[in-house]
């Protein structure tokens, strides 16, 4: 038999299609490729990655903070506190159990539950300072769609801080309570109720 007519070998049981075919998964257990989003103005500005944890490598590099996982970006906003600051290991913790938190009680991808809470919080309308010889008069401006993202993980995280603070609340439980009510457009919610503050003090100065 010659060589041209010789059998290829079989090909090994676990083959590189195979294996690039398994997604990675947020925290080992969250599915983050199916991801859907409403908003479109805000769709390039909320990134969703399996990663948690870039060590910062994005952190002297203007505006690269929307290409860092929007999961990520709450942890370093929470990290914001006086009882928070600096602990990325037991922060990361808070926001993993206030995902299962989330599963728990929705039936859902807390990945997705997280930004369509997001999506729901950014204020499209806010108010600036306007001096006209020396008087100081407020003009309605609409906001931009990063800074949209940055206003409303800032609300969550003053809500979570507010649930919990000083409160038998623990904070997994207080982000877990923000982010199904701003999911579900509570008003009640603290990042809804301060969407609808500032939109309507900016109404109001137009």
């Amino acid at each position: 038999m010659s060589e041209q007519d010789a059998p290829e070998p079989d090909a090994p049981a676990g083959t590189d299609d195979e294996e690039s075919s398994v997604d990675a998964l947020l925290f080992t257990k969250w599915e983050v490729s199916d991801i859907v989003y409403s908003d479109p103005s805000t769709e390039r500005y909320i990134t969703v990655t399996p990663i948690a944890h870039t060590m910062g490598r994005h952190a002297n590099k203007q505006f690269k903070k929307s290409e860092i996982s929007v999961v990520e970006r709450l942890i370093n906003r929470l990290m914001q506190t006086d009882e928070n600051t600096g602990s990325k290991q037991k922060t990361t913790q808070i926001v993993r159990d206030a995902l299962e938190i989330v599963h728990e009680r929705t039936d859902e991808n807390p990945v997705q539950v997280l930004v369509e809470a997001v999506e729901n919080s950014g204020p499209r309308e806010e108010t600036v300072r306007l001096k006209y010889g020396g008087i100081s008069v407020p003009k309605a401006v609409d906001v931009a769609p990063q800074r949209r993202v940055d206003q409303a993980l800032k609300f969550i995280a003053q809500g979570t801080q507010s649930g919990s603070y000083k409160t038998k609340t623990s904070a997994a439980e207080a982000l877990a309570r923000t982010l199904i009510g701003a999911a579900d457009y509570d008003v009640q919610a603290y990042p809804i109720n301060q969407k609808e503050e500032k939109e309507r003090v900016a109404a109001a100065a137009r």
